[in-house]
């Protein structure tokens, strides 16, 4: 079985495939992409796989953006760390979907599915996906968030945040005046936020659009941030997304 991985957060990549090496299952990985384009070059450029394994959220985007650009024949296995996509990825004809942090027996439930299907996935669905991205790109705008104060937690308005990063698998808010401990991991806080207002700049920040008070070039084609109070934080826009977050400051 070849098996595709499209993934952006190497750490879960390397989970995934350790599940994997785990199963009754014999694969050969082909390759792990972490982006929709290069996704969309590998898929016009190589023959289909057996099975792919793709996250819901990419360096560039949502993955369900690669369908629109190129066909994908193989079945799809999603992945997601934030269970409101769950039932919208399963809408788009995959095999099956698994949440973040994937666990063995969900892995092995999944392949055991795929390797009982003897039909071919189905082509993904055009007014399914345009619902799917329309809903995606305009989320129920959350207005508080918990955080750790002392031994306990404490609710503060998202509208005090001005970015949060991710630090030794620990996420951080950080306000004018404090920094705060988010028990929820980077993917699970972005996608609940209202992304006209937050921008996940790379892997690690994501940051207010209230907050950037200079834009510069940098070098290899990406953009460097000023924020406000930025605690010793260097805010650079992945080369991926310079063009994207580009199109976003200007809505």
């Amino acid at each position: 079985m070849k098996i595709v991985i499209v993934e952006d957060e190497p750490r879960a990549a390397r989970q995934l495939e350790n599940l994997l090496h785990k199963s009754t299952f014999d694969f050969e990985i082909l390759t792990v992409i972490d982006s929709v384009e290069d996704s969309v070059s590998w898929f016009q450029k190589n023959i289909s796989p057996d099975l792919v394994f793709m996250d819901i959220q990419l360096a560039d985007g949502l993955s369900f953006e690669i369908f629109q650009k190129t066909e994908v024949s193989a079945p799809i296995i999603f992945t997601t760390a934030f269970d409101q996509y769950a039932i919208q990825a399963f809408k788009v004809n995959s095999i099956d979907y698994l949440l973040k942090p994937i666990k063995q027996i969900d892995l092995d439930a999944a392949l055991h599915k795929f390797s009982r299907s003897q039909s071919p996935s189905n082509p993904i669905e055009a007014n399914i996906l345009k619902e799917l991205l329309s809903s995606m790109q305009t989320p129920q705008e959350r207005s508080g968030i918990l955080v750790k104060e002392g031994s306990g937690f404490v609710q503060i308005r998202i509208s005090e945040l001005l970015y949060m990063y991710s630090q030794d698998s620990i996420t951080f808010g950080i306000t004018h005046n404090k920094r705060y401990i988010i028990d929820e991991t980077m993917d699970q806080l972005f996608d609940s936020l209202d992304h006209t207002k937050f921008y996940k700049i790379n892997r690690g920040q994501i940051i207010s659009k209230i907050a950037i008070q200079k834009i510069e070039p940098y070098f290899n084609h990406r953009v460097k941030l000023t924020i406000s109070n930025p605690r010793d934080q260097e805010f650079i826009v992945s080369r991926q997304k310079t063009s994207d977050f580009k199109d976003w400051m200007n809505k």
